[in-house]
This record gives structure tokens, sequence and C-alpha cells, in this order.
């Protein structure tokens, strides 16, 4: 029998343990969270008598290890399809479908983008077909390539308000090949933005096993519901407050300090899994693998925060939700009308939850809950109309440093981790600091990690 030691207990940390588990059933499997609870990102709360997400609120369903995963955990009759996808984008003129077709806001012609765009934004995507072709040396600002190819509108309209919400980020410091790969994958061959988006689309619907099936799913019991199942399924010894702050290596494996730094414990190891956050993972990665630490030091991250609402019943509107740009001036960057999107929350009271922060403009979340949470309620009456616009609950819940950011050169310095971290003997690290921030992503990562270790 071995000692598998996981630092964090994140959605990686947890589906590491119980991946482990599933392999090596007689191992002894132990995971550190320096915090109170286990999850991570992974989070919910009781909103007017329904399990609500305050993380994640729902898992790709097309990338199949999130899915698989909770049906091995036996959930899988508690998967829920949305009954709809249909948002909108808030502009400072009008709001307008989200038009489809689009890789991450980058569409693959100039059809369909009448009124989202101006007619000069239209006109200026339909001619990029006489621009030269396109060649890149490297990675590139996803806002700088976007700019020049097909105008500030795309990017300030279609694209940062979802790069903003999946990354929290700025689509002007994002690097193109960390997030948009399949685009940058297509755009050798295409020679243009158009073209390589169209590929890029194409390629993934013929990836689609069944093209009725529902891109998202969540578990009637929320996201958050997912880390106490793990936990139990991989029968994981979780250590709470129990911070990893020392990692040696020794003739038999590995020696962990933990606890309180001023009378730390010793915890011995035959493997070591760290899903920390990028800045810990590089301090507690120092002493063992320092080719990691600069490179994990380049990986900043981004604040936010969610407010959850409870309305009185009433009709908006909206479809599934709102998608909010910074041209506005707003200060929510997205709504998403949870009781309209899934099944299981419609009835009793309109439930809304948005999301507020962006990297480098933090100074938004300097206030006290009862504040942000007034500004934010304020925010979404007025988008969504509501008739009824005093909520009988609300409940914020704060993500400081919660995002990592995939600036430019991100895939280099992933690769600079791994390479240092790989060369270690029964060392591995993974986690949403490097190859996707989703649940699947992460998941995906830990299974990686697994691999490598046995």
């Amino acid at each position: 029998m071995s000692r598998l030691v996981v630092v964090g207990a994140g959605i990686t940390g947890l589906a590491a343990a119980f991946e482990w588990r599933r392999r090596r059933p007689d191992d002894e499997v132990v995971v550190l969270e320096a915090g109170d609870r286990v999850g991570g990102k992974l989070d919910r709360v009781e909103l007017a008598g329904h399990w609500y997400d305050t993380g994640p609120e729902a898992v790709l369903a097309r990338v199949p290890e999130a899915v698989q995963l909770v049906e091995r955990l036996g959930l899988a009759d508690r998967l829920v399809a949305p009954a709809t996808t249909q948002a909108s984008v808030v502009l400072p003129d009008g709001r307008y479908p989200l038009p489809g077709g689009t890789v991450l806001g980058v569409p693959a012609s100039a059809e369909g983008l009448d009124g989202v765009l101006t007619p000069a934004g239209v006109a200026r995507v339909a001619a990029e077909a006489d621009l030269p072709p396109l060649t890149l040396g490297g990675d590139v600002a996803v806002g700088a390539l976007l700019r020049a190819r097909l105008g500030d509108e795309v990017v300030d309209r279609l694209v940062e308000p979802l790069l903003g919400g999946v990354y929290a980020g700025r689509a002007d410091e994002l690097s193109l090949v960390a997030t948009m790969p399949q685009l940058a994958a297509h755009l050798p061959a295409a020679g243009s933005v158009l073209g390589a988006a169209a590929a890029a689309r194409d390629a993934g619907a013929r990836s689609r096993f069944d093209a009725d099936s529902p891109v998202f799913v969540t578990v009637a019991d929320g996201i958050g519901s997912l880390p106490a199942a793990l936990v139990a399924a991989s029968r994981a010894e979780v250590r709470l407050r129990t911070p990893a702050h020392g990692l040696v290596r020794t003739a038999a494996g590995f020696e962990l300090s933990i606890g309180r730094a001023n009378a730390p414990e010793r915890l011995t190891a035959d493997a070591v899994l760290v899903t920390s956050p990028a800045p810990k993972a590089a301090r507690l990665l120092a002493g063992i693998a320092p080719g990691a630490v600069e490179p994990l030091q380049g990986i900043p991250y981004a604040s936010m925060a969610v407010v959850a609402m409870a309305f009185p019943a009433q009709e908006v509107a909206a479809g599934s939700g709102l998608l909010v740009p910074p041209v506005t001036g707003r200060l929510v960057k997205g709504v998403t009308v949870s009781s309209r999107k899934w099944p299981h929350l419609d009835g009793g009271h309109l439930l809304v939850r948005s999301s507020v922060g962006r990297f480098r403009d933090e100074h938004q979340l300097q206030r006290d809950d009862d504040d942000l949470a007034a500004a934010v309620v304020a925010d979404v009456a007025d988008l969504l109309q509501l008739s009824r616009p005093e909520p009988v609950a609300t409940r914020v819940v704060r993500w400081g440093g919660g995002l990592p950011q995939y600036l430019v050169g991100h895939q280099e310095r992933v690769d600079a981790v791994r390479a240092a971290v790989s060369a270690v003997p029964g060392l591995a690290i993974a986690g949403a600091a490097f190859r996707g921030v989703g649940v699947p992503a992460c998941i995906r990562d830990a299974y990686h990690a697994v691999d490598a270790l046995l």
C-alpha cells in the first residue's frame, strides 16, 4: 500500500483522489485543504428553498469528463438539461440576441451580425476577405488580432463579454492560443480569422455524437453538490484547515510540512499532487522543482463576486440571461435567469445570479456585501425591467483570486511548469491554472496527473 497526498480540495484535487481510489483501491489517499470546506470554486447556497450554485452552474455536456464523473458517482438521474440557452447581449443602444455560429464570439462571416454590430462594424467584418493572408509568428493577444482583422466592435461587443464571463479577463491581454485553441489551430491553413472560425465551428459540429443533445447540463442539487459526493466515493482522508507550506524529497518519497507554520506537523507521501492556485503552488514547489516557480508566478488571478437573488415570481424580458460588456458602463458583467434556464428551479420565485469583477478592475469589489448586493440588484432590476424589483433574498459570494488569467505566452509557461515538475518522480501538478478553467477541463487535468503518477 502507498500514500497519495493531494494538496488542495477543489474539483481537481477531489477528482484525482476519486480516480486514484478507482484504480488503486487499497492505497491511502490524503487530501489537504487550507480552507474550512471542500470544493474550491464549486459552492452552493440555499436560496428561496432551492440549492443554488454560486460557483460554476453548469458543465459542458459534449466534453465527456464531467458528465462521466457524475455518472460514476451514481448521480446520472440528477442531470438536468436547460430549458433555454438563448442569451442576449446588452449594448449602449439596446439588446440583441447573441449571434449563433461564433467561436467565443468570433464570427465565421458577416451574416447575422446586423444590430449587434453597427453597419460600419458589419462592413469591417466583411472586409477581412480583402486583407492579406494572415500569418502568425507565435502567440498573440485575442484583442490585438481581432481588432486588426475584424475591427473594434467584434471585440468590444461580442468577444469581450464572453471571455469576461469565462475568465473574468480582458480580450486585449488574454492569449489566443490558450483561450481559443480551436481558432488558433485553424488559422495557419485558413489564412483568415473568418475562415478559421468557420473551420473550428464545423469541426466542432462534426465531433458531436448527437446533434440534439444539450450543450450544457447541471445537477439538480447543484454542481456544488459534487465535492461532498467525491469525498464520500473516494474514501479519502480530508484534512481541513491544514495548509501545506513545505515539501522536500526523501529517500522513501516525500515529506510535507503541514498545519500551523509555528508548529508544523510532518506527513510522508509516496506521491504528491499539487492542485493549489499558482502562487501557492510556486511557494510549495520552490525547493523541489525550482524551475516551476517563475512560470507559476507569471499566472495572475482575477477576483470576482457572484450575487444570488430571489425576486417575487414575475415575467421577465430575457431568455436564459444577458451578457453585459464593459462598453455599457454597467457594474454587472452578466445575468443568468436561472428559474427560466433550469426547469428544476422554475416555480415560486424568480431566481437570478449576476457576476461582478474583471482582471485589473477589482475596485468594483471594494465595498461591503450589503452595498455590493444593493448595487447589483439595482442593475439587474433595470436590465430585466422587473415590475417587482425588491428581492426576497440575496447572497453574496466572493471569489478572491478566483480565476487564473491565461495571458499571452501562457502555453509556454505551462510547458515550463510541467517540465520542471515531471522531472521529479512521484510529483505532479494540475488545476485550473493550466489548460482550462471549466469543470471538465479540471477533471481531465486531474486524470492526466493520475496517469503520470501511476
